[in-house]
């Protein structure tokens, strides 16, 4: 009988451990190769904004990512001929923020290839768009004392 309540136990616990059944879908939903089609911003006007601490929005536009979700691990592939091109590394997690709303972030931090990171800092934003075919992130940042929302806008490979 003991084994079985250690057994019930640890199932329960590695269960729950193993993420929601929104997180789980959005990883199989997010595998693959996308296209970062566009990356546009809330408000009118000319930035220049330097995406995840890389390069700008021009550079990022049109590059390739690979999301690997049974390590977390995915590579992005600028290919701009003018700008610095080549694969970049990092580590994401989806993390669930209300359940009832089925809204969650998306976190990512830039690594090397071995996954390690030299600064250990990540990127937090909303993962408002996903589907089989296309995803958005929005990251709210201050402008002028302002919210400014920048969009990511990917599409499936």
């Amino acid at each position: 009988m003991k084994k079985l309540l250690l057994l019930l136990f640890t199932a329960t616990f590695l269960w729950s451990c193993g993420g929601t059944k929104v997180v789980r879908q959005s990883k199989k939903t997010i595998k693959g190769e996308w296209v970062l089609s566009s990356v546009d911003y809330s408000k009118s006007g000319t930035y220049n904004v330097t995406l995840l601490g890389d390069t700008s929005k021009e550079c990022f536009e049109q590059s390739t990512w690979q999301f690997i979700p049974n390590n977390n691990t995915g590579i992005y592939s600028i290919t701009n001929g003018s700008c610095a091109t080549g694969d970049r590394n990092f580590i994401f997690t989806i993390q669930e923020t209300d359940e009832t709303t089925g809204l969650y972030h998306f976190l990512l931090k830039p690594t090397d290839a071995k996954g390690k990171s030299e600064t250990n800092q990540g990127f937090r934003m909303k993962l408002s768009q996903l589907s089989d075919i296309i995803m958005q992130w929005q990251q709210t940042v201050s402008v002028d004392g302002e919210p400014f929302t920048i969009n990511m806008n990917f599409s499936k490979i």
